[in-house]
């Protein structure tokens, strides 16, 4: 049951992946969609959308490690692909935020 769940949530987040990597789907950024016209000035939408896939893909990964418990019937995974999915959020969040291919001066 468990091996579902996490292979369809991979399965999801890595089509938001490409749809991202496309450099379409911004309405599916939370914040980004719902931002002022002058606050969405301040970002290349473009470079938010690419980055946010390889998030995507980094979190599907993360999802894959955690369905491989499943599969083998060992917790580790489990606890490795869920402290790869808090890493990965926070440094992902943490370089959109900050980093200058994003943000427009």
């Amino acid at each position: 049951m468990l091996l579902a769940i996490h292979g369809c949530t991979a399965l999801l987040f890595a089509i938001l992946g490409i749809v991202f990597s496309c450099g379409k789907g911004s309405s599916l950024i939370a914040g980004y969609n719902t931002a002022k016209p002058e606050e969405k000035a301040c970002f290349d939408e473009k470079a938010l959308c690419r980055v946010m896939g390889g998030l995507m893909f980094a979190l599907a990964a993360c999802f894959v490690v955690m369905a491989l418990s499943e599969v083998f019937q060992m917790i580790a995974f489990l606890w490795g692909g869920l402290a790869l999915l808090i890493v990965v959020t926070v440094v992902g969040v943490t370089y959109m935020n900050t980093s200058k291919k994003v943000k427009r001066k």
